[in-house]
């Protein structure tokens, strides 16, 4: 029985790695799109030549990755005030620590101008992802990321 169970996974394991989207669900903070409005979730895909954004399995914009022109990031940090009133109502002493915390929001921003074509938008990233859609997106296109210093702390 185990020695079946090994092949079924030795099998099954290749196969669901291959299956998998190799997408990212990021969400649009705003740009150049049409019809698209800021905190819509939408799936980035970084393709050999292009870079595909997809909302509900219909597809937003298609951009070559030779148009793109510049790539950049930037973190929003902010501290977890809401958060911290709520759980300050159950134990104040969680409360007090948790508006000590901070979070962090990073988002990626993308230029490009394809003939008359130009453009660009802000989409947020998860904090596992970023650094594989910044990867991606340099690899494709050739360009390094800029950080934007844009690093505000809010109180």
């Amino acid at each position: 029985m185990k020695k079946l169970l090994v092949v079924v996974l030795c099998f099954a394991v290749p196969v669901m790695v291959l299956a998998g989207e190799n997408s990212y669900k990021v969400t649009y903070d705003g740009g150049s799109l049409p019809d698209r409005k800021a905190g819509t979730d939408m799936k980035l895909f970084i393709e050999s030549n292009q870079i595909r954004l997809v909302k509900d399995k219909t597809e937003v914009i298609t951009i070559p990755a030779s148009a793109v022109t510049e790539i950049s990031y930037g973190q929003d940090v902010h501290r977890r005030v809401g958060a911290a009133i709520g759980l300050a109502i159950v134990s104040f002493g969680i409360g007090a620590l948790m508006a000590l915390t901070k979070s962090k929001k990073h988002y990626v921003g993308l230029t490009w101008a394809d003939g008359d074509k130009k453009g660009g938008f802000a989409m947020q990233c998860d904090k596992n992802d970023y650094r594989g859609v910044l990867a991606g997106l340099e690899g494709i296109t050739g360009k390094k990321a800029v950080d934007s210093d844009a690093m505000t702390v809010k109180n």
